[in-house]
């Protein structure tokens, strides 16, 4: 398993994350780059780390140095690393070969593997420890192209194999692959190929993953679902409490009026903070058992939520944007739907002047 704690651990924090997959037994990590790689080497994370969409010419000094796994998947990646290992003495650098197999974004095209491949085969101080792509619709149960894109990925395994080389792992499988889509990761020795299969759980590590559909309908249950809970809980105070006579517009635009007498709570969170600003007039927070709905538009530091009738209110009391309290709850996945986004978004979008407290 490779663990994936790139963009912050999805806004939880990487090295604290890291740090608990370590503890609990996680022998790969993943990240975007370089950068988020150099902090969880400087505090002494040991695990390998694998850089999942590659590198800019000039880090493959520091990327042999620090003991990463980069994805590769042009001639000058190899070319460059392949230097880079001989002059630091190192024999055999890990790296890892991405194909695009329907994707589009990151990897080598199928029609240019073979050259890449002899590229790899003549770098005498790389290693090519594993195989990957990337599903595009991993979620959407009869799509068509994952289909197409195992297939491919199957022909990519072959002509490895004919060229000699033989990859330690082959992984393709992300979160929702890993519940919905076995045969991405079960049947990796199938047709006498050899190879360890890995999979990429990134949201699911924090307790999420996107719905899936088929028809264009959302399905659940049965098989598809993983018994995952969100781990993080987003947390504000009243800042201010304020009384509002009926036919009161509120906030920018006054995009929301009163019906009625309203006491209303400021809460000092806005979109700087990652709070998204579709929310606004939507979406919902937990004060004191009780839900209280978003009034008006959320702005950059502040947001009004209705408190009427919800008795003992005061300012100070703590207040839920993200988590649960009393059998109620609002998830990533209620913002994600409300924001017409996904859960991915919700969550990386917690900015930097939020504190974040760990506890075990």
């Amino acid at each position: 398993m490779c663990a994936v704690v790139k963009a912050d651990a999805y806004g939880h924090g990487a090295l604290e994350c890291a740090r608990a997959l370590e503890a609990e037994g996680a022998r790969w990590l993943g990240v975007t780059s370089l950068d988020e790689a150099i902090p969880l080497r400087d505090a002494g994370i040991e695990a390998n780390i694998l850089l999942m969409t590659g590198f800019w010419r000039g880090e493959e000094k520091e990327i042999v140095r620090l003991r990463l796994t980069p994805t590769v998947w042009e001639p000058w990646h190899i070319e460059s690393l392949d230097a880079a290992a001989k002059a630091q003495g190192v024999g055999r650098h890990p790296v890892h070969l991405k194909v695009d197999t329907g994707m589009g974004r990151l990897g080598v095209a199928m029609d240019q593997l073979p050259a890449v491949l002899e590229a790899l085969v003549a770098a005498k101080h790389l290693m090519l420890e594993g195989l990957s792509t990337h599903l595009a619709s991993s979620e959407i149960l009869d799509a068509p192209s994952v289909a197409e894109q195992e297939r491919k990925f199957e022909t990519a395994r072959r002509l490895l194999r004919e060229a000699g080389v033989e990859p330690v792992f082959v992984h393709m499988a992300n979160t929702n692959a890993i519940i919905s889509r076995k045969e991405t990761f079960a049947n990796v020795s199938r047709a006498n190929l050899k190879g360890n299969s890995m999979v990429r759980p990134g949201v699911a590590l924090y307790g999420y993953y996107l719905p899936f559909q088929r028809a264009g309908r959302e399905v659940s249950g049965g098989t598809l679902r993983l018994p995952v809970k969100p781990i993080l809980t987003w947390k504000t105070r009243i800042l201010s409490l304020r009384d509002f006579g009926a036919n009161y517009p509120l906030g920018y635009g006054g995009t929301y009026v009163t019906k009625a007498p309203a006491h209303v709570a400021v809460l000092p969170v806005g979109y700087a903070d990652g709070f998204n600003r579709q929310l606004s007039n939507k979406g919902r927070v937990i004060v004191r058992e009780h839900y209280a709905p978003i009034l008006g538009s959320i702005s950059m530091d502040l947001t009004l939520v209705d408190v009427t009738g919800i008795p003992g209110i005061d300012v100070g009391d703590e207040v839920i944007l993200l988590g649960g309290s009393e059998g109620l709850s609002v998830d990533a996945l209620e913002h994600a739907r409300l924001a017409n986004s996904s859960p991915y978004e919700i969550l990386c979008n917690i900015s930097k002047r939020v504190p974040r407290r760990y506890v075990s």
